[in-house]
């Protein structure tokens, strides 16, 4: 009697008080706006329309923008429902799955290209986008025996790669695809019913599809086997079920922009309440996933009492971002493997020694060095390049190779060098190969500390720096604290980078739309470039880490070695673990905020240059320190000569390039590693 009794009261809770949240939230957001209109006048524009403009505005305007907020948070939420179940994978969403970012690709390539496939709102393309992703991701984390960080790590690699592409786009085709910056953050804008109309068939049918789903879902839960063994068609009940969840997904995409976490965050509350059946589960995590939206958009307008529109997307961010850490970390060890499991592994394959590895890599630097001197918006001049150093050029020739080229060619190569460093010693420092600054979230802290300053103390060559430290170490403590909480078992340490990450990106969406910087402006300093560089980011940032950390680091390397032997070891060694942890990481933490006050977020460099570094040497980290530093400086290199001459005289940020080379290479070693 006891028990029926509190289930009743849960479920009044969870559906009753769920539904009167909503009406409040509801009327709430219904009462926001530029002009305040008492409450009466709201309650009557709703019950008793008249033709005057207060009532206008509620009935035309703000109710449609709350129906909108209702119909796309629920329809995530159920989403965010199938693709765990389905998955098997308690992390899935839309979002860390990197179908919002296929979706968001997929329209924006069909904006420039193939307006006249965005039909209906480009749902169509919206949902080819989303198949096409979640496949990819699906297949490249092992299928059905993916487990649930490969697929997440899957997620944010295509993610990253889908980014950079878009990113390309936004910034080549800037009248084409005007417009679409704050959509593609997320917001719910709507001018008339006209969206309402168009989503809410949709979201009805995949809604009921999945709903007269439940029963079978519920078996899928048991296991394949069992559920085969129940009568089930295990493969048909998925794909349905997933060409669901994709359809609801790509419909809000499609109209109010890919919005990330409601997926994640509404279905775990109400699993947290005890719900498991998919009946219960899909009707509270609609429920649920409304409330959870127009609470976020409701938040972004109070934090901005201007109404100049914050990304409703960054908001859902900033609160489901931590919402992942604390799931990551309230997840049990066997979800994840045990504590020195590593992800990825880097194996030697070509055991070739230092005397040749490093002067092969020296003459590739310089020969890349050489390319990139000669090469500009009038193709290869080889011969301009002895002219200029050796004094037979005119003026300008000289001070176009001697004041421009070199010195941005030299800030490529040892932001590449710098970058690498600080990849390599965070994988050594947390255990992590997947560990680098952009991954861990070092990068955005980074980013988030320039732009604040940007923000608050406009452009100056002496705070952008002295901002993105502090924001870079103030993540670095969070990252730190993560760690020592996880025990540095690797697998999560990724899993919680994302969601530093992530947290740090929402911020910096929102800095960029408040700071009103130009979309093409703001999409290349995010996305890191070399364009302009020259011998003051040299100086002032560059040359100091090569001149003093590198040689510290040098000198301490060792000690990483000693760590990959296991705590209890390293202690048995005499070696005072925490304490040579925070060191190197600090000093990695300084190498990352350097290179972000030079030349913005540039990712994966950290991340590719010692993985390749291990598969040529191995894992010895003295062996590793000289070859990841050449390896990084040549992958910047390479990337600053292909962003001036890939679409010549227009250029490609750095960041970009080195996204569309360590995406696909990385994806790769996951498949080849599965």
């Amino acid at each position: 009697m006891g028990t029926s009794f509190k289930n009743s009261i849960i479920a009044v809770l969870t559906f009753g008080g769920g539904t009167a949240l909503l009406f409040l939230f509801t009327f709430i957001h219904i009462n926001q706006g530029n002009v305040s209109i008492p409450i009466t006048t709201v309650v009557d524009a709703i019950f008793q329309p008249e033709d005057t403009l207060a009532h206008h505005t509620v009935r035309i305007l703000r109710l449609p923008r709350a129906m909108m907020g209702i119909l796309a948070g629920g329809a995530l939420a159920v989403a965010g429902v199938v693709l765990q179940t389905v998955t098997k994978n308690p992390l899935s969403s839309a979002s860390t799955l990197g179908i919002h970012s296929g979706t968001y690709f997929a329209v924006v390539a069909s904006t420039v290209f193939f307006p006249i496939a965005l039909l209906g709102n480009g749902i169509v393309v919206a949902f080819l986008g989303g198949i096409i992703t979640f496949l990819i991701v699906f297949i490249l984390s092992g299928g059905n025996k993916a487990t649930p960080v490969r697929m997440v790590l899957a997620g944010m690699i295509v993610t990253f790669l889908f980014s950079s592409l878009t990113s390309v786009l936004q910034i080549f085709y800037e009248n084409e695809t005007a417009g679409l910056f704050l959509w593609g953050s997320g917001t719910l804008i709507q001018n008339d019913w006209s969206g309402v109309q168009f989503s809410y068939p949709f979201v009805i049918i995949g809604f009921l599809v999945i709903l007269v789903m439940s029963f079978k879902l519920d078996t899928l839960k048991l296991g394949d086997d069992v559920a085969i063994a129940l009568g089930q068609n295990v493969g048909t009940v998925k794909f349905i079920s997933i060409i669901a969840a994709v359809m609801l997904t790509s419909v809000t995409v499609s109209v109010v922009g890919p919005i990330g976490f409601v997926g994640l965050v509404a279905p775990h509350i109400i699993k947290l309440i005890g719900y498991r059946k998919h009946v219960p589960l899909v009707i509270a995590s609609f429920i649920w996933g409304g409330n959870v939206l127009l609470l976020a958009d409701i938040l972004a307008r109070v934090i901005d009492p201007s109404f100049s529109e914050l990304p409703v997307g960054a908001i859902t961010a900033l609160i489901g971002a931590p919402w992942l850490i604390w799931l990551v970390l309230r997840m049990k060890r066997n979800h994840y493997g045990e504590e020195n499991t590593s992800v990825i592994a880097g194996k030697t394959t070509v055991a070739m020694p230092l005397k040749i590895i490093i002067p092969t890599l020296i003459g590739l630097i310089i020969l890349v060095l050489f390319a990139n001197l000669a090469s500009g918006n009038y193709g290869f001049e080889p011969v301009l390049i002895f002219q200029a150093f050796f004094g037979d050029s005119n003026e300008f020739m000289k001070n176009l190779v001697l004041d421009l080229r070199l010195p941005r060619a030299m800030v490529a190569l040892t932001s590449g060098m710098v970058l690498a460093v600080s990849g390599l010693i965070f994988q050594g420092v947390l255990r992590n190969p997947l560990a680098d600054p952009s991954v861990i979230g070092i990068t955005s802290g980074a980013g988030v500390g320039a732009l604040l300053t940007m923000f608050v103390f406009g452009v100056s060559a002496i705070w952008i720096p002295i901002g993105a430290m502090i924001g870079s170490f103030v993540f670095f403590l969070a990252v730190m604290l993560l760690a020592i909480r996880a025990k540095f078992q690797p697998t999560i340490l990724a899993l919680l980078g994302i969601g530093i990450s992530a947290f740090g990106s929402a911020i910096i969406q929102i800095l960029v739309v408040q700071s009103d910087l130009g979309v093409a402006g703001a999409l290349t300093w995010l996305s890191g470039t070399t364009y302009a560089k020259g011998w003051h980011e040299f100086i002032y940032y560059l040359i100091w880490p090569i001149v003093i950390i590198f040689p510290i680091l040098a000198w301490r390397i060792s000690v990483l070695d000693t760590l990959s032997l296991g705590d209890d070891t390293a202690k048995g060694l005499g070696l005072r673990v925490m304490s040579s942890r925070f060191q190197l990481a600090f000093l990695a933490t300084v190498l990352a905020a350097l290179s972000v006050a030079a030349v913005g977020a540039i990712g994966f460099i950290g991340l590719i240059a010692p993985h390749v570094a291990r598969l040529l040497v191995g894992p010895s980290n003295r062996r590793l320190l000289l070859v990841t530093i050449l390896i990084g400086g040549l992958l910047l290199l390479v990337a600053d000569v292909l962003s001036r001459t890939l679409l010549a005289p227009n250029e490609i940020p750095s960041g970009i390039i080195v996204a569309i080379i360590g995406a696909p290479y990385f994806l790769w070693l996951m498949k080849k590693r599965a």
